[in-house]
């Protein structure tokens, strides 16, 4: 799985990502092979549309969805939502006309300082390129990027 004791920066995961990655017969689990060795941030939101993508869209067990994420989230950086994470996620998609989860999952990797880079799938995301707040620079990346 990931591997979160490397000493370098922290990818923020978007859940297509990590849907991809955590489910073996998923079209596009190969290429998310690129992140084994890389640091995975992830935060409430991103494991909660894995955990409902999985189940209801790919039809995959739920005690067995659970198990899986549960475990991943022993590797990785839990990043927390707190109310000042909401209201620059409400701006962030306010200005870039996101999605509200979008915002709030970008939100969250923009304002942590350990995390530079955001790999999606979503090909509007993909146009951003990058997200500024103060001096923080959050680029946003494709697998093939990387």
């Amino acid at each position: 799985m990931a591997n979160s004791r490397r000493n370098q920066g922290y990818l923020g995961i978007d859940s297509n990502v990590l849907i991809a990655y955590l489910v073996p017969e998923h079209p596009d689990h190969e290429a998310t092979q690129v992140l084994v060795k890389r640091n995975h941030a992830v935060n409430p939101t991103v494991i909660h549309e894995t955990y409902h993508a999985s189940v209801f869209k790919l039809k995959r067990n739920p005690a067995d969805t659970v198990k899986t994420l549960l475990e991943y989230l022993d590797l990785v950086l839990s990043l927390p939502i707190d109310t000042m994470t909401v209201r620059r996620g409400l701006r962030l998609a306010a200005k870039h006309s996101l999605g509200g989860r979008d915002a709030l999952i970008l939100a969250s990797y923009l304002h942590s300082k350990q995390v530079g880079t955001f790999v999606t799938m979503d090909k509007s995301l993909l146009t951003l390129k990058e997200l500024r707040l103060g001096d923080r620079v959050l680029k946003i990346a494709s697998l093939a990027t990387l």
